[in-house]
């Protein structure tokens, strides 16, 4: 049996070792014409596929991958990768002569957050018949990630990607979705989100978008000073248009939780908790666990593989949470997206153990 489905974006990410460079003084020695010495660079998979995927993957639950990449050599070595974790893990992964294989080049200086530079490539071509009825099998949970990075996901106010939730969700699974923050000055960052989400989240039960992304995608000014009340606001607003469950992410500043009345938890679907009425109606803000920060790259998608992982086990919401922060915070412990992840056991050894908050 399946537990999880990951579906959307996957790359290849190249990332140069930025250590050497003291904390905050990497943006400062960026520039025009200088050649900076760095050290050997990681090659991994990212995306919300791999990232979320993966992790999951790490913290014991059993994981499908779905996602498009070309037949080139960059698709090559992302199926050789995903498959070096488990050779199931690259077995839903198309290949598409027609198109080119995303990669990222992640700049994560020691201190700062990351900066991508990147090329969609197979990623614009993903669109709902690439998720079929047929494929989605025994699984509980299909969660969805970065569409704002997928050029056919987000075009016509969202219609492939509606089509698609709505047609998972028909079949009885759990449906979870994940954004990106679109560049502004692209197609993505022109789209109308507020109509994109308004057609899409009826057909999502958990939606876990960061509070930048959610800003910017409402139309709020994204420079609105962090609050309870932002909070509340935004997530009133976004039960409102029909998720169910919300989680914002916060980076630094933790973790925040909003859920549904009882009636409408009810149709949360294979993956819904036993204890359901314990998640109806329920609100908190929790602070982050203290540690070094190495590299932020997949801090967020970590951060979501804890949560649904929690679910998934049948953990109550405050739980979910705590093991959510626990393993964002493993994440930001190394420089790619998965080194820093440990297995389920040992996350929850290293939070029974009084491991220290920051301040919210």
């Amino acid at each position: 049996m399946t537990d999880a489905i990951i579906a959307g974006h996957l790359c290849l990410d190249i990332i140069p070792d930025l250590s050497a460079h003291p904390d905050g003084q990497f943006e400062l020695a960026f520039q025009p014409g200088r050649l900076l010495h760095v050290g050997a660079a990681s090659i991994s998979t990212g995306g919300a596929v791999s990232n979320t995927g993966l992790a999951l993957h790490r913290l014991g639950i059993k994981t499908r991958l779905f996602a498009k990449v070309g037949a080139d050599q960059f698709g090559h070595t992302v199926n050789l990768l995903l498959a070096a974790h488990a050779p199931h893990l690259a077995a839903d992964i198309q290949f598409c002569a027609q198109v080119s294989t995303s990669y990222s080049i992640v700049i994560s200086p020691p201190g700062s957050d990351r900066t991508f530079l990147h090329h969609p490539g197979a990623n614009d071509d993903f669109c709902a018949a690439d998720v079929c009825n047929a494929d989605l099998g025994d699984a509980r949970l299909f969660h969805f990630g970065y569409p704002p990075l997928m050029a056919r996901m987000f075009a016509n106010d969202g219609a492939e990607l509606t089509e698609m939730l709505r047609r998972v969700k028909a079949l009885g699974l759990t449906t979870s979705l994940d954004m990106a923050l679109p560049d502004p000055n692209s197609a993505a960052g022109r789209a109308n989100w507020s109509s994109i989400l308004k057609n899409t989240l009826p057909h999502v039960d958990i939606f876990l978008p960061s509070l930048d992304e959610i800003l910017f995608m409402l139309g709020k000014n994204v420079n609105t000073p962090l609050s309870a009340a932002l909070l509340t606001e935004i997530s009133d607003d976004l039960l409102a248009m029909g998720a169910k469950m919300i989680v914002l992410k916060l980076g630094q500043c933790g973790l925040y939780l909003r859920t549904a009345e009882l009636n409408i938890l009810q149709n949360l679907g294979l993956a819904s908790p036993s204890a359901l009425a314990d998640w109806a109606n329920y609100e908190n803000w929790l602070p982050c666990f203290q540690v070094d920060v190495i590299g932020t790259n997949g801090a967020g998608d970590a951060t979501i593989a804890g949560f649904l992982a929690a679910l998934l086990r049948n953990l109550p919401p405050l739980a979910a949470l705590n093991t959510a922060l626990a393993v964002g915070a493993c994440n930001v412990e190394a420089a790619d997206s998965l080194s820093g992840i440990c297995s389920w056991q040992a996350t929850q050894r290293r939070m029974n153990a009084g491991w220290a908050r920051r301040g919210l």
